[in-house]
């Protein structure tokens, strides 16, 4: 099902595509090593995350908090945003509506 949204979906994936990239290490997520990563072209991580971006907004429509590698993504329902954090530092932040 996913999460609620409001803005055109193709938007919303284009953005959090671009938002889990910037995660050092989000191939973690498929349980990748990082020398089969590195020897992936940049059209195929793009790929990889975009699938991650698609796994994950429909994920977040039942679990809140998915944790992405080293990152967390999660689904702020009052604010209606995905934000996707490092540590204590916010990445990006996916507007819904």
């Amino acid at each position: 099902m996913g999460v609620k949204h409001a803005r055109d979906y193709g938007e919303i994936l284009a953005e959090l595509t671009a938002a889990v990239g910037l995660i050092q290490d989000s191939y973690v997520f498929f349980e990748m090593e990082p020398l089969d990563w590195e020897r992936l072209s940049e059209e195929d991580k793009h790929e990889v995350h975009e699938a991650l971006a698609e796994d994950l907004f429909y994920g977040l429509g039942t679990q809140p908090v998915i944790e992405v590698g080293s990152g967390v993504v999660m689904h702020d329902v009052h604010l209606h945003r995905i934000n996707v954090l490092a540590g204590d530092d916010e990445l990006a932040a996916v507007h819904l509506i």
